[in-house]
């Protein structure tokens, strides 16, 4: 690519020419994994877990046009259209076009690009996922109570499973030998984290009650959420703002209760239901107790 238009530039102009088309935006999801010449063997695998939460929006049709009898969600949109943006740079920026990158997560994919790794995969996905949670707060307020609460929910899945990678001792304690195997974006197994089919109906809006969907939630789900992430979450949060070099995430956490477009007031959804097997996953899975000072430390530095 040789051009006096910018990386950033021409990524917009991508974005722009398929924002109010649902496949057009996985297409060109798919064609930022096959680099900007069309051949990146390497990045190839970690299409996998990309599309599986892209295509649970699509299902869902959050990514449909704002206008029109079924409009779609302006705050879906905006996140989905976050993580194109940057994915889009960062192709443009290794194929030759000149920068600097516009933003830390276009750079945190360029460096995914030259380094595919699970860890760097995920340093770019979740940089981008929370800098459009953090930007579009606004237009998650203006959404009805239980897509906000489930807003939440992704969020706490998308970033557990970045520990999985690079904090195994973190997301699973004893059993951390298993967490890179269960985290590793290229395997079938994190679309189980990176999307909530198993929760929600494919549609939108969602009809019903938080507590409606929440009793009709699936017992790997319900295992996964309260047995597994919801106590170690304000663990999870801090480490994640330290990894993601994102200090407004700790905004959307207060002692230990998620809060993005949530009223801690109503914190109460949060708190495990009682069951056998979630008081079991407690026992057994403990979260990581802190360092001196209070903290977990810097980032575990796997690959």
């Amino acid at each position: 690519m040789t051009s006096e238009v910018t990386a950033a530039a021409w990524a917009a102009r991508q974005v722009a020419r398929v924002r109010d088309d649902p496949a057009g935006r996985t297409a060109l999801m798919e064609r930022c994994y096959s680099g900007p010449f069309g051949k990146a063997p390497q990045h190839l695998p970690f299409r996998r877990a990309a599309l599986s939460f892209m295509g649970w929006q699509v299902r869902r049709g959050v990514l449909r046009p704002t206008s029109g009898e079924r409009p779609g969600s302006p705050w879906w949109r905006a996140v989905n259209e976050r993580i194109l943006r940057d994915g889009c740079e960062a192709v443009a920026l290794s194929g030759g076009l000149p920068g600097p990158a516009s933003s830390r997560t276009a750079d945190q994919w360029l460096s995914f690009a030259e380094r595919p790794t699970a860890r760097a995969w995920y340093r770019a996905h979740n940089g981008s996922v929370v800098a459009a949670y953090l930007e579009h707060r606004g237009l998650a307020e203006a959404e009805k109570e239980t897509e906000r609460f489930f807003m939440n929910v992704v969020l706490c899945r998308v970033l557990y499973a970045h520990t999985l990678v690079a904090a195994p001792r973190l997301s699973l304690g004893p059993l951390r030998p298993l967490a890179p195997f269960l985290g590793d974006p290229r395997l079938g197994m994190t679309g189980i984290f990176l999307q909530l089919s198993r929760v929600l109906p494919d549609e939108y809006p969602l009809g019903g009650t938080v507590r409606s969907h929440l009793d009709s939630e699936i017992g790997f789900g319900r295992l996964l959420d309260f047995g597994v992430i919801v106590p170690r979450l304000q663990q999870l949060y801090e480490w994640s703002a330290l990894e993601l070099s994102a200090p407004g995430l700790l905004d959307c956490v207060r002692d230990g209760s998620p809060v993005y477009a949530w009223p801690f007031e109503d914190r109460r959804v949060w708190q495990p239901p009682r069951s056998f097997v979630i008081r079991l996953a407690h026992r057994t899975l403990p979260p990581a107790r802190l360092a001196s000072g209070g903290s977990l430390g810097r980032p575990d530095r796997g690959g």
